[in-house]
């Protein structure tokens, strides 16, 4: 399972894309995902994380944002939060995931189009969650194939001129509620 993870960590985060810079004041980058970005259903407050970047190139049209599991449902993840049509002069996110006028989420692998925080099922380990800022060289919805939100998350990888990641952790919580998902 280590493989797969590697090799959609590769393609996710690999490529020919140039290097961008990514910041977050709520995500120490491979360390541990707080507890307000944590799913209710684990205890947590379901915030999304604030987020800035950096660093892409001339002529850039706009940018996409995402957060995909790289533990579950090898090789291709599971996709949390997938934001499109981030408008090139915008170069951060506030915490709670409030998006700027143009920008939209697309369902994620639950179907939801909000931020959805972390919740690994027990008895699944510690999970490693990739978030993704893509530059791109125009529009999303030219390069966003229908169907599964991981198939998307790729294209954008393919089709990026510049991105960055980080990656942040979390374990199951033994306390999950199996109470409402957000939407």
């Amino acid at each position: 399972m280590k493989r797969l993870t590697g090799a959609l960590l590769a393609v996710l985060v690999g490529g020919q894309a140039a290097a961008m810079d990514l910041k977050s004041l709520d995500l120490k980058d491979g360390g541990a995902i707080a507890k307000a970005q944590i799913s209710p259903r684990c205890g947590g407050g379901n915030v999304a994380p604030a987020f800035s970047w950096s660093g892409e190139p001339a002529g850039t049209k706009s940018f996409a944002l995402t957060m995909i599991d790289l533990t579950a449902r090898p090789p291709t993840g599971w996709a949390h939060w997938v934001v499109v049509d981030l408008p090139a002069n915008v170069h951060s996110l506030p915490s709670g995931g409030a998006l700027p006028e143009g920008a939209h989420a697309v369902p994620g692998s639950g179907g939801g189009v909000t931020y959805f925080g972390p919740c690994p099922p027990v008895g699944t380990g510690v999970h490693q969650y990739l978030f993704t800022v893509y530059a791109l060289p125009g529009p999303t919805p030219e390069l966003m194939p229908r169907g599964d939100p991981r198939e998307t998350a790729a294209a954008l990888a393919g089709a990026a001129s510049a991105k960055a990641s980080l990656t942040g952790t979390a374990e199951p919580s033994p306390d999950q509620s199996g109470g409402p998902r957000p939407s």
